[in-house]
């Protein structure tokens, strides 16, 4: 549609100086005015005074504003309708109700359709005129009764909603009713369907702008099924107080029937030339899904009776678009069924390798072009690279909700903490299901799909002067504005959504499973690991008594009969007395052994020097006996059990004595580093003990830590059970840490040693 460059230059000027935003921050629940129509009494429900009232409660029910507050309801109401009024009050706090009443009016009865809600300690009353051949709501019976049944046979949410649009029109008789779908909780809205009188401009298929409903209106239709306006050239009634006592604000509108709305949407309606509308919410879920918005070319009245009948109809509407979506739902879960079944069959215990591995299943599923767990600190990726802020920034959000909760948007770049590399250069939509309150998350990407959408109005200009004069562009076909829609990607479905959540019950089952296994095993070897625990101790500390004997009696024997006894027999004597000293030593070892898988640690922050001067006292004269030098560089303070930690030094620098090199400088050197583990992990802090002795075989050093393990005779290297290094590796792993070798034959060795969670880090994890 062409403009003459005089109107257009009015609209860029218009566009300019509107605020657009001050729509947004109307309190439009508290603008205190309501419909001229009617009228309003909000009274205390516990004393019956009037504590506001409508300017024109003189004109329809005889007694002025100014008169009727601060005095009793019942000068309006019999005693007999306020008890009814109160009896709802205390039973429906959040419904309403209306009453047929009649009033004395200068001395002439009147009847009235009250409407009552209660509005905190208030109950709020509107008097709405009745016609004496107003219809009741047995008149709109058949109507809704065929209007619902057409519901019900509808298929899919596009019939269901074209049913809607017919039944509301041939109920109200409003000359255009379309169903208005709301892309998203804030953004714009679709018409998906439509009924209009002949010659009316059809809109089916436009969309209008946020800014057409902003958000304080969204919520207010969806705490309200209804909402109508008779005229929208009514001037309106103000009410007395216009400031209520106490709180220096208007009386709270917000579930009256008769509220005036804001004088931008009444200029919107003038712009498009309507004269009355209705509105009616469907919601979904509890959230506005969208409107059956109703327009009329004249000023249309529409009575309580059939606003109840509308109203129900959107609740049974609403529910009917829930039956068909979940149906839809069912029916792509079924669909998918062979493909979730082909995903899990392959999950293992190891889920991040498992599951988005080798084809692109879990993509496919969602019809995505990309898809990441990211679960326990590690991140496995499929289809697309993924920045680590974005990662990181899911990880925040999908922190606290419960599991199995689903997220998305179709607009990434527009959520407020989108990183700015994904706003530049990175996916266009995510949905998101979480796995644990840690942070834990499956997700799926999309890349953007520029797609064209066909606009009542040009969507970045809003505001412009009408064929009236004011400011906000009137809307139609014949003003269509076409846009491509970029940065957003094919929008999620609920069918998407529900196979989301379907392959995260399925997957927490196996979860669950595996753990379960796994917990029992663990269970099983703890009770093992007690019970071989408890056996050597006790089969240690038992065999001490009889081995005693047989020890002492061979130096009885040795010393009553030495003379007596051949020299063959007494080297048998000799020989039987010290295999029981070795075998007690071995014993005293195993019973060691034992005693460190059955007490507990008591972990401090301790100076590694003073740890290693400790346990050069006990060490010390076996270094000097093999000539090893010991070197100890910068030694801080490790998070370990004190105790324990001086056993394996202890262990390590025997160790070091009875391996030493055969001849040049031998050493031995104590000294910290950072390394990364060789099981993995991030870097941590590694106890290193390094020695340039005689090295160990390549193919030997894996039993190094075996029990009672020697790599060398028994009267070789300074004897010894074998049973130290197993120590050090069992007290090692108490600790929660890690213990590796490097070794060659010739060139020495060198012990490494982690312990564990630090102690600030095990604070700050709780």
């Amino acid at each position: 549609m062409s403009l003459p460059d005089p109107q257009r230059e009015a609209e860029a000027a218009a566009a300019i100086g509107f605020d657009l935003s001050a729509c947004d921050q109307e309190p439009i629940h508290r603008l205190g005015m309501i419909q001229s129509h009617g009228t309003l009494l909000a009274v205390e429900a516990d004393t019956g005074t009037v504590d506001s009232a409508a300017l024109n409660t003189d004109r329809l029910l005889g007694i002025a504003a100014e008169e009727l507050v601060g005095g009793p309801v019942t000068r309006v109401l019999s005693p007999g309708h306020w008890a009814e009024v109160l009896d709802f009050g205390a039973q429906h706090e959040a419904a309403s109700l209306v009453l047929p009443v009649s009033v004395d009016v200068a001395g002439a009865p009147r009847m009235f359709d009250v409407t009552v809600h209660r509005q905190g300690p208030l109950l709020v009353l509107e008097c709405e005129p009745r016609a004496v051949e107003a219809p009741r709501f047995a008149h709109f019976y058949q109507g809704v009764r065929r209007a619902l049944t057409r519901l019900r046979s509808s298929t899919t949410a596009a019939e269901c909603c074209q049913a809607a649009a017919q039944e509301i029109r041939a109920l109200t008789g409003f000359d255009r009713v379309v169903a208005y779908r709301f892309d998203g909780e804030n953004g714009p809205g679709e018409v998906v369907a439509e009924e209009l009188t002949e010659g009316r401009e059809p809109w089916l298929g436009l969309w209008f702008p946020a800014s057409d409903i902003p958000s304080q209106a969204r919520r207010l239709y969806r705490d309200n099924w209804i909402r109508a306006i008779a005229d929208v050239d009514d001037v309106g009634v103000g009410l007395h107080p216009a400031l209520r006592a106490g709180s220096d604000l208007p009386l709270d509108l917000s579930n009256s029937v008769l509220r005036t709305v804001s004088g931008f949407h009444l200029e919107y309606l003038r712009n498009i030339g309507v004269k009355s509308s209705m509105s009616v919410s469907v919601l979904r879920e509890g959230e506005l899904w969208g409107l059956i918005a109703c327009h009329g070319y004249s000023a249309v009245t529409v009575p309580p009776e059939l606003r109840a009948a509308c109203e129900f109809f959107g609740v049974a509407f609403s529910l009917q678009l829930a039956v068909i979506e979940e149906r839809e739902q069912t029916e792509a879960l079924h669909a998918s069924r062979e493909h979730l079944d082909r995903i899990i069959s392959r999950v293992t215990s190891d889920l991040g390798d498992s599951l988005l591995a080798g084809d692109d299943a879990v993509r496919t599923l969602l019809d995505a072009d990309g898809a990441a767990l990211c679960r326990g600190g590690r991140s496995t990726l499929s289809g697309m690279r993924l920045s680590p802020a974005l990662l990181a920034t899911l990880q925040a959000r999908a922190e606290g909700p419960a599991p199995g909760t689903v997220w998305s948007t179709d607009r990434l770049s527009e959520e407020p903490d989108c990183p700015e590399d994904v706003r530049e250069d990175g996916p266009a939509g995510v949905l998101m299901v979480t796995l644990s309150r840690s942070g834990d998350f499956l997700a799926w990407f999309r890349k953007a799909r520029p797609t064209t959408r066909k606009w009542a109005t040009d969507p970045s200009r809003p505001v412009r002067v009408g064929p009236r004069g004011e400011r906000l562009t009137p809307r139609g076909s014949e003003a269509v504005f076409r846009a491509v829609v970029h940065g957003q990607c094919l929008p999620w479905t609920p069918a998407d959504r529900a196979a989301a959540q379907e392959l995260w019950r399925t997957l927490t089952g196996l979860v669950l499973r595996h753990e379960a296994e796994l917990a029992a095993l663990n269970e099983q070897l703890r009770i093992t690991n007690s019970d071989l625990d408890s056996f050597a101790h006790v089969a240690a500390h038992d065999l001490k008594e009889p081995l005693r004997g047989i020890s002492n009696a061979a130096t009885f024997v040795i010393e009553d009969a030495a003379a007596e006894l051949d020299a063959t027999t007494v080297r048998r004597l000799h020989t039987m007395r010290r295999l029981a000293g070795r075998m007690d030593d071995l014993l005293d070892s195993l019973l060691h052994f034992a005693r460190l898988g059955r007490g507990g640690l008591h972990r401090t922050r301790v100076p590694l020097e003073r740890v290693l001067d400790s346990a050069l006292d006990v060490a010390g004269e076996r270094l000097a006996e093999a000539r090893v030098r010991v070197v100890g560089h910068d030694l801080p303070e490790v998070y370990a059990d004190e105790n324990r930690l001086y056993e394996v030094l202890v262990n390590l620098l025997v160790n070091a004595a009875k391996y030493a090199a055969d001849q040049g400088d031998r050493t031995v050197e104590v000294l910290v580093d950072t390394l990364r583990p060789p099981a993995g992990g991030p870097p941590q802090q590694t106890v290193v003990v390094r020695d340039n002795g005689i090295g160990i075989p390549a193919d030997q050093q894996h039993e190094v830590f075996d029990l009672f393990r020697r790599l060398h005779g028994p009267d070789e290297r300074g004897g010894g059970t074998g049973v130290g290094l197993a120590i050090v590796k069992r007290i090692v792993e108490r600790h929660g840490g890690e213990l590796w070798l490097d070794s060659e034959p010739g060139r020495g060795t060198a012990f490494f040693f982690t312990l564990g969670q630090d102690g600030a880090e095990q604070d700050a994890g709780g």
